[in-house]
């Protein structure tokens, strides 16, 4: 795999999440934005909350490691290791823009865990978020991402390679943008 790929693949995903952010979910009302099928699942507030604490520590840790390295000569070819592969890989969706596992999320991450997180302008902070993820493939794109190690949410200790964390983010977000449009297709959905 190249680290041209793994750029390209991580502009192309958050590129198509805020198209679909702006075109189809920015413009829905505070009831369809608030609905949810069951008390178990997520809204789509839920959904954006979610990801914005993700992309508050995410954001900071690449911008933070990529200033700090030394690695500063990009390589062209990149490679997985194997935790960072079984990271990203079990965050991507199917072919048939499928779950193939699910997941719980840590606590402090969880909407309906910690309802603090659900913020009025969680839709355009997630936006803006995306955005900003893309003027971080931007930088990343002057290291070796294969040398720079960033943290995981859930452990300060394990890293990952940057392109695994890259390709994580980038899968996990669109796993949830997917899940609000599995959400909008519902029947039960409000109309307005």
């Amino acid at each position: 795999m190249t680290t041209q790929w793994v750029l390209s693949e991580v502009r192309t995903i958050t590129e198509r999440n805020i198209q679909v952010l702006k075109q189809r979910i920015n413009g829905l009302s505070d009831k369809q934005l608030q609905w949810k099928p069951n008390e178990s699942a997520w809204n789509i507030m839920e959904i954006t909350a979610h990801l914005n604490e993700y992309a508050r520590f995410y954001h900071e840790a690449f911008l933070r490691r990529i200033e700090k390295t030394r690695f500063r000569e990009p390589r062209e070819n990149f490679v997985s290791s194997p935790l960072g592969r079984s990271a990203w890989m079990s965050m991507k969706l199917g072919n048939a823009k499928n779950v193939k596992r699910k997941f719980n999320s840590p606590k402090s991450y969880n909407p309906t865990i910690a309802p603090e997180l659900v913020k009025a302008d969680g839709l355009e902070t997630l936006v803006k978020g995306q955005r900003e993820l893309l003027q971080i493939l931007e930088l990343a794109a002057t290291v070796n991402i294969r040398k720079v190690k960033v943290p995981i949410s859930i452990s300060k200790i394990i890293r990952l390679r940057l392109g695994d964390g890259l390709l994580f983010v980038a899968y996990h977000n669109e796993r949830h943008v997917q899940q609000a449009l599995n959400l909008m297709k519902s029947p039960q959905f409000p109309k307005r």
